[in-house]
């Protein structure tokens, strides 16, 4: 497979051309660009279930994974087998170096409770540093409305977080455009949305939210967390987020 390195200047110049684009034109060019070593990375959020129908009819052979965490919902876990069955992608699993189990019992308990962020980054952030390990760009389904992190990204990005481009297709999406697309083209979600719930991580740390409530304010309830740390800026200077 051969290697597509960009400059800062292509990323940059991309990003600009691409900023207003749709997401099929992102996602086009996106494969065009970098597949095969493109991947995708999906939680079954609503904003991923549009990125893989998306995906199915533009180039279904882009590997996509979920970071199964060990703490999911049962809800979450059987809508990998409906998109699996609506569209022929299999998502793959990504899991931490240990399970739920070992885990705790390394941390005498729930680490979750105590120490959100080392979990995250255990769970989340280092599975998915392995995962991307011989790819050259990765997919995310994030918004620009979502968060402060998220409202400074760009289309195309250079991660320095994962080393690699990033690529986000829905960021100039607002959540009205998500769900007008869902009931368009009759796609495959994860129920709890229709239950209060519309953000979901982890069970342990979501939770519903109230009418007019912040929609990621039921995530990591009772503190200041509002991200994994996956879209985090960890460098300034446009050198990842």
């Amino acid at each position: 497979m051969a290697t597509q390195v960009l400059t800062p200047e292509q990323i940059a110049s991309a990003s600009q051309m691409l900023d207003g684009a749709s997401p099929q034109t992102i996602l086009r060019w996106s494969v065009e660009t970098f597949y095969p070593r493109l991947t995708m990375a999906t939680a079954f959020g609503a904003e991923g279930c549009c990125i893989l129908h998306m995906l199915a009819e533009l180039q279904p052979g882009v590997r996509v994974f979920n970071l199964e965490t060990g703490y999911q919902f049962a809800e979450t876990l059987e809508l990998r087998e409906r998109i699996k069955d609506r569209y022929g992608i299999e998502v793959e699993y990504v899991r931490a170096e240990m399970n739920v189990s070992e885990y705790e019992a390394e941390h005498g308990g729930p680490l979750y409770r105590i120490r959100p962020d080392q979990c995250c980054f255990d769970r989340k952030v280092l599975p998915l540093r392995r995962a991307v390990v011989g790819y050259d760009a990765w997919i995310s389904a994030i918004r620009r409305d979502q968060t402060s992190h998220r409202a400074v990204a760009g289309v195309v990005q250079w991660d320095a977080k994962f080393s690699l481009v990033k690529v986000n297709p829905l960021l100039g999406w607002t959540k009205k455009d998500v769900w007008a697309f869902i009931v368009k083209h009759d796609i495959p979600y994860n129920p709890l949305h229709d239950h209060g719930y519309p953000s979901i991580g982890c069970w342990p740390c979501t939770v519903p939210v109230g009418e007019g409530e912040d929609d990621r304010s039921g995530r990591w309830v009772g503190t200041v967390k509002k991200e994994c740390g996956l879209h985090v800026i960890e460098h300034q200077g446009g050198s990842g987020i």
